[in-house]
């Protein structure tokens, strides 16, 4: 009888061996999902205390002030075809009231450098989004050399149209 407990005794030892490395894989899947779910939640939680950090910045973010330009109506630049011509309608932003008090005298050269640059404008010089934009960055280019030493921040399109 003590052989047989000893060949039994060493016949289960196989058996806890095999079932140990199946646990240990098991715990260690388990503390990866767990690490993975207090990370995602971190990330959900955490993240947000930042973005309300960042609307504090932006709301600290210096104002800008708007000029609108009167709308202009321009004859486009054609190759023996119809006459085509352009609406467009333009506010000036600008980074202070100081800046809106300067450009009023000097309104006059901005429109006329405006104008001539539009007048020489072909359709296909409008078309697409690059197009446009080549446009703002021109005109904003054009104003803050006519208003010099000031500077105009950007260009804003409130209308434009092609016919």
């Amino acid at each position: 009888m003590a052989a047989e407990a000893e060949i039994e005794a060493g016949e289960g030892a196989p058996a806890a061996k095999k079932k140990l490395p199946i646990m240990l894989i098991a715990i260690i899947g388990a503390v990866v999902v767990l690490l993975g779910v207090g990370g995602a939640a971190y990330f959900l939680f955490f993240s947000g205390g930042k973005d309300a950090a960042h609307e504090g910045e932006l709301a600290a973010a210096p104002e800008t002030f708007i000029f609108n330009l009167p709308t202009m109506t321009v004859n486009l630049s054609a190759d023996g075809g119809a006459a085509q011509f352009m609406k467009l309608t333009i506010a000036l932003e600008v980074a202070n009231e100081e800046v809106m008090t300067e450009i009023q005298p000097r309104m006059a050269k901005v429109v006329d450098a405006f104008q001539v640059y539009l007048r020489e404008l072909r359709v296909s010089d409008l078309e697409g989004s690059a197009g446009i934009y080549r446009l703002k960055e021109e005109l904003r280019r054009r104003v803050n050399i006519a208003i010099f030493p000031q500077q105009v921040v950007s260009i804003l399109f409130k209308e434009i149209l092609v016919q």
